[in-house]
């Protein structure tokens, strides 16, 4: 079962996660330029790559993002980016983003919080036997994921035994149903709750003033330049009208959130797409994707 809670670390990394995104964000104005943002001097990229963890892949694979090693001292209690691999009616979808995101979070985590963080992450298959080693698994862009029943059955294990799942990169009323459809096999006698404003994960240790919206580079970019229009919601999503953002949340017994879908946004893509300007990554990344990313983490890594 999932156990690498850190609560004795809390406070610490409250204090020391502000105090270090605040000096990152003075270090410079241009991320693309500044070696000390590390993953902010790349592009990434969502290209097919080889799933499993590899520890001995060439920093050329790593497409620009450093790399750091953990003491074995922290080995028990660092954080791991575990990316589920889900079968899917239209291929791929689990792997949108990778491994970009996965990696320049984990880096974020490393160099802004007293988390330590694995440098490398995992894709695991729901079946995978490791799966019940995380706590923190991420589930992106399901709009088409299919779930048999034993991958249903161990989700449920894995989520009321303490597991925490993030679902992020999905947008409007129909994924949101397909998605139900599916995790009604997980939950079927369960019912989902949006998370008010108010809710620690919007608060601590990144106090936000709203639900972070944030699209596709992409579609952020088609409108940069228009006076008085900034452009929040995927612009491929044409059949539905633009929804404000929500965060829906599953609870076990206990009131904790077992399982997050990030509804109406795409919080990885700011991870992924960090580099792809300075606007982008201060106007999403810094200001969003990377404190709501961390606030996530941070409760999961603690409840």
């Amino acid at each position: 079962m999932p156990g690498h809670r850190l609560p004795a670390l809390a406070i610490t990394l409250a204090l020391l996660t502000s105090l270090a995104w605040l000096a990152g964000i003075a270090s410079a104005q241009n991320p693309s330029q500044d070696a000390s943002r590390g993953p902010g001097a790349r592009r990434g990229s969502s290209r097919p790559a080889n799933p499993a963890s590899t520890p001995n892949r060439s920093r050329d694979s790593r497409a620009g993002v450093p790399e750091w090693t953990v003491d074995p001292a922290f080995r028990p209690e660092a954080f791991t980016f575990a990316r589920l691999r889900y079968r899917s009616s239209r291929g791929g979808g689990w792997r949108v983003d990778y491994p970009g995101a996965d990696l320049n979070f984990s880096y974020r985590i490393e160099r802004l919080s007293s988390i330590k963080a694995d440098p490398e992450g995992v894709v695991l298959d729901i079946d995978d036997p490791r799966l019940f080693d995380y706590p923190f698994v991420f589930i992106i862009d399901p709009r088409s994921i299919s779930l048999s029943d034993e991958e249903a059955r161990i989700l449920r294990r894995y989520l009321l035994n303490g597991g925490f799942l993030m679902v992020d990169d999905f947008w409007g009323e129909r994924m949101w149903n397909h998605l139900m459809g599916e995790f009604s096999k997980v939950f079927p006698d369960r019912n989902w709750i949006s998370l008010p404003l108010d809710h620690p994960i919007f608060n601590h240790p990144f106090k936000l003033k709203e639900k972070p919206q944030v699209p596709s580079e992409d579609s952020a970019h088609a409108t940069k330049d228009e006076p008085g229009l900034r452009r929040t919601w995927e612009y491929e999503i044409t059949w539905e009208d633009p929804q404000p953002p929500d965060y829906r949340a599953f609870l076990d017994d206990k009131g904790r959130i077992a399982m997050l879908v990030c509804l109406n946004t795409d919080l990885s893509d700011g991870w992924e797409e960090e580099g792809i300007s300075p606007w982008f990554f201060e106007t999403y990344a810094e200001k969003q994707s990377f404190p709501m990313g961390i606030n996530i983490v941070f409760y999961a890594m603690t409840h």
